[in-house]
């Protein structure tokens, strides 16, 4: 008697391993983009609690237009919908919002009238990952810390923000309410 396999056993078993290792593949990839999409949303939460930090330590801003200053505002994050990346921002003015535009003034000169280019670094997002929506519904909203507690402004005005981040049809919500507290759903 021959000792072996038959072409018959040969092919199931390897008809098996492919199949197993199609469903393998298929998981792993929809578990790596969820992956990604709760790195990126602790990552958001973590430059929230930065921006907060520098609020409540009272960090001078960095100037490329002369010496350190002091915003008369705090420090924030600045999201528009549909972008893959946010701003962390220092609040020159005091108005609770980012402004894009201004001249060659210090923060310390700033005002609502004349503003100073308040973006501090832009973090982008990783591939794939954007904003998918924002609550209060609005384009962009600014999430603004003002020392020394640091209290919360969100504008447009609300008691609490939601940003939701999304990535091929999946989804993860940052939600900040008014004291502080941050939750990622």
């Amino acid at each position: 008697m021959k000792k072996g396999f038959t072409l018959l056993e040969i092919t199931v078993v390897v008809s098996i391993i492919a199949l197993l290792s199609t469903i393998f593949i298929a998981n792993y990839r929809g578990g790596e983009k969820q992956f990604a999409l709760k790195r990126s949303a602790h990552k958001l939460a973590q430059d929230l609690r930065g921006a907060q930090e520098m609020a409540m330590s009272s960090r001078a801003t960095p100037s490329e237009f002369g010496p350190e200053t002091f915003p008369k505002g705090g420090y924030g994050i600045y999201f528009e919908t549909g972008a893959n990346s946010y701003i962390l921002f220092a609040d020159c003015d005091g108005d609770g919002l980012y402004d894009t535009t201004g001249g060659s003034l210090s923060c310390k000169d700033a005002t609502e009238v004349t503003p100073y280019p308040e973006k501090i670094e832009e973090i982008f997002l990783e591939e794939g990952i954007s904003v998918n929506s924002l609550f209060p519904v609005s384009a962009n909203v600014s999430l603004t810390f003002f020392p020394p507690d640091p209290t919360l402004t969100i504008k447009p005005t609300s008691n609490s923000a939601s940003i939701v981040l999304s990535f091929d049809g999946q989804s993860k919500t940052v939600s900040i309410n008014s004291v502080g507290l941050i939750d990622i759903d």
